[in-house]
């Protein structure tokens, strides 16, 4: 079953080096093979309901085991200190229908 990572960043960038570093990091082999697919990456953003995030990103894998072994990947887990050091966030994973 398909399932998602939602990234919510709410709060500015403290730490605009972190974040570039963040960006233009490799995405490596892990990515490609965990077939993960970006649908959302800080698209215009309105609120409905509740507080506005300052950005979201949605990125979809074929199931729940194939997007924790992306998450906790060492390669990952090393980037991801950057993405933490730069700005807040919270982090979802959610399975779809």
């Amino acid at each position: 079953m398909a399932t998602y990572m939602i990234f919510i960043r709410e709060g500015a960038i403290v730490d605009p080096e972190a974040m570039e570093a963040y960006r233009s990091g490799s995405r490596g082999g892990s990515a490609a093979a965990s077939g993960m697919k970006p649908l959302v990456v800080y698209g215009e953003l309105e609120a409905l309901e509740g507080e506005k995030a300052d950005g979201v990103v949605v990125l979809e894998f074929p199931d729940r085991e194939t997007a924790k072994a992306w998450y906790y990947s060492p390669e990952y887990q090393e980037r991801a200190k950057l993405r933490q050091k730069a700005a807040p966030y919270r982090c979802l994973m959610v399975e779809g229908l």
